[in-house]
């Protein structure tokens, strides 16, 4: 049974989620996986998914054939909506595209800044039990917006060495360039290396286990990476209006992901608290992963009940979740409030399984607190900035003793004399101190 806290007898620390991925350590075994693909390539990558997905392989790469076979396969009424679901998703990512600027007047100097997309990205896609279509239309779709040219897709075959079709599907409608039939630890390192078939990456997404998050960890700096996730995360902010049916089957619907799953109710109703606490009870009897989601209740989750909206506000932005519902009379009243979170869903009617499918905001989010600095995956982290400087020589001669003087302060005689050479017949004067 879910706990029941007071605001105002919580310490700072109770309010946050457990320390993220602190639950096993599998540093070792990774750099092993590491270490096999890089040195032995697709003869360990075979091996690994033997053991691991228990399926034998030749070829990881999924065939034209396999893509004509997942099209007939799938229900019509499900290719629709994900047709829908893509278009939603492309429609929201479009706003996110940058423009370059340039600056420039009449003084011999020009500055700018333009945008390139990362030129190959690797998609990481959990079979959990099945690969996720969502998480496809979710990774690819921002990175096809943002001019990505190859977008590789890697996730973890079925025991017969096949990847469900309404994945396949997705992946066809996001216009991925590959799909390889492998996961886990390996996967990240062959896409960090390359293998023989498997093309080297410039970013990795995606999410994943542990192991996935620990080898993406241990190969940043090689390549990119989004983010490291954590479990899954919901926070339910709830007045007393809210009915407890809904707000229960809206915090089981994270419970049920994983028992590292974190699920909680803050409210300012004390009624409301022991409805939802009632109802979740009653819910749990009839949910397929019951198990699951009852052991993530008990270990993470709780029920927070404050003086006011107001407190209940501090506890969202002292959680940083990674989803937010703001079940109340006025939701846009408190929206610009939230400090912390990293996606908001907006009223009574719109549960977070919106964000996971169909609506369009993105469902790839920081995790375990880390909304406090950073963001849900967009465009933006398909694409790269450079900054680009142009000075005539007049320009230049303008400023060469301000940006020597800098240099020599800072100990650099190199920087001071570059600045300085372009300047003709001119010797450099000595700056007093201190001038």
């Amino acid at each position: 049974m879910m706990k029941i806290l007071d605001f105002n007898c919580l310490a700072p620390e109770e309010f946050l989620n457990r320390d993220i991925r602190a639950e096993e350590d599998v540093s070792a075994a990774v750099d092993d996986i590491l270490r096999e693909v890089r040195t032995r390539g697709d003869a360990a990558l075979r091996g690994y998914t033997r053991r691991f997905d228990g399926a034998e392989l030749k070829d990881f790469r999924v065939t034209a054939a396999e893509f004509d076979a997942a099209r007939e396969a799938v229900a019509p009424c499900f290719l629709e909506t994900l047709r829908q679901a893509a278009e939603n998703i492309r429609r929201f990512h479009e706003r996110q595209k940058h423009n370059d600027f340039l600056l420039a007047g009449d003084s011999g100097v020009v500055m700018g800044q333009r945008w390139t997309p990362i030129e190959r990205v690797g998609i990481c896609v959990p079979r959990s039990p099945e690969a996720f279509p969502s998480t496809i239309l979710m990774s690819a779709i921002p990175a096809q917006i943002a001019g990505v040219e190859d977008i590789v897709i890697v996730t973890p075959p079925r025991p017969d060495g096949t990847v469900s079709p309404e994945a396949l599907m997705a992946a066809e409608l996001a216009e991925v360039t590959e799909v390889f039939k492998i996961g886990g630890a390996q996967a990240v390192a062959a896409l960090a290396c390359g293998t023989e078939t498997v093309p080297r990456v410039d970013k990795i997404v995606g999410p994943g286990g542990i192991y996935v998050a620990t080898a993406k960890r241990k190969v940043f700096g090689q390549v990119d990476i989004d983010m490291i996730a954590g479990p899954s995360e919901i926070l339910v902010l709830a007045d007393g209006e809210t009915d407890p049916k809904w707000a229960a089957a809206d915090l089981l619907s994270q419970a049920e992901h994983d028992v590292l799953s974190s699920a909680v109710l803050v409210t300012d109703s004390r009624e409301l608290a022991e409805a939802v606490r009632a109802e979740i009870e009653v819910q749990l009897e009839v949910l397929p992963r019951k198990d699951i989601a009852r052991r993530s209740l008990e270990d993470n989750g709780k029920i927070i009940v404050a003086d006011s909206l107001d407190k209940a506000v501090e506890a969202v932005n002292r959680i940083a979740p990674e989803h937010l519902e703001l079940c109340v009379d006025d939701p846009f009243a408190l929206l610009p409030r939230i400090k912390n979170a990293g996606s908001i869903f907006l009223g009574r009617s719109t549960p977070e399984a919106l964000g996971d499918y169909f609506a369009g905001p993105n469902h790839t989010l920081p995790t375990s607190g880390t909304a406090r600095f950073s963001s849900p995956l967009g465009v933006d982290d398909f694409m790269k900035r450079s900054s680009f400087l142009y000075y005539d020589r007049a320009a230049l001669n303008g400023c060469a003793e301000k940006i020597a003087d800098f240099a020599r302060r800072e100990g650099l005689e190199g920087h001071a004399r570059s600045a300085l050479s372009r300047r003709e017949g001119l010797e450099s004067p000595d700056c007093p101190s201190g001038g």
